[in-house]
């Protein structure tokens, strides 16, 4: 059986209603890629308390846990694991977004998704997040 991996995902949606999209660094897996910001879930860590963690390091903004609203899953067989991931929208965060991991940020309207190269489990994010906004 394969092991499960947790990691959490966030649509930041700005008030003109674009969400944030992260291209993945060189030297990274799926390099180039872009993504819904978020990452692994630390031993012990809430999906919640690690998107909270993961938007600070990676973004530099400030995020409260109880603005973070579940809004889909994505979950897909890799062969050596098995992901599952939360998609948590997010409309309320202190600070500017910044690429301090990214490769680049890009504040994209959820009709234009399908012009982005994602990994495959953000596709069905994608997707599902294009049709609820």
């Amino acid at each position: 059986m394969a092991k499960l991996l947790l990691v959490a995902a966030v649509a930041l949606i700005d008030g003109d209603g674009r969400v944030l999209l992260a291209r993945r660094p060189e030297g990274k897996t799926m390099a180039g890629l872009w993504e819904f910001p978020g990452g692994k879930l630390d031993d012990g860590e809430t999906p919640e308390g690690a998107l909270v963690r993961e938007l600070k390091e990676e973004l530099g903004i400030d995020v409260e846990a109880s603005c973070l609203a579940p809004i889909a899953f994505s979950s897909m067989n890799s062969g050596d694991f098995h992901l599952l991931m939360p998609l948590f929208a997010c409309r309320k965060w202190k600070g500017v977004a910044r690429p301090l991991e990214a490769a680049a940020l890009k504040w994209v309207k959820p009709s234009a998704f399908g012009e982005y190269d994602m990994p495959p489990a953000d596709r069905p994010l994608a997707a599902q997040l294009r049709d609820l906004l």
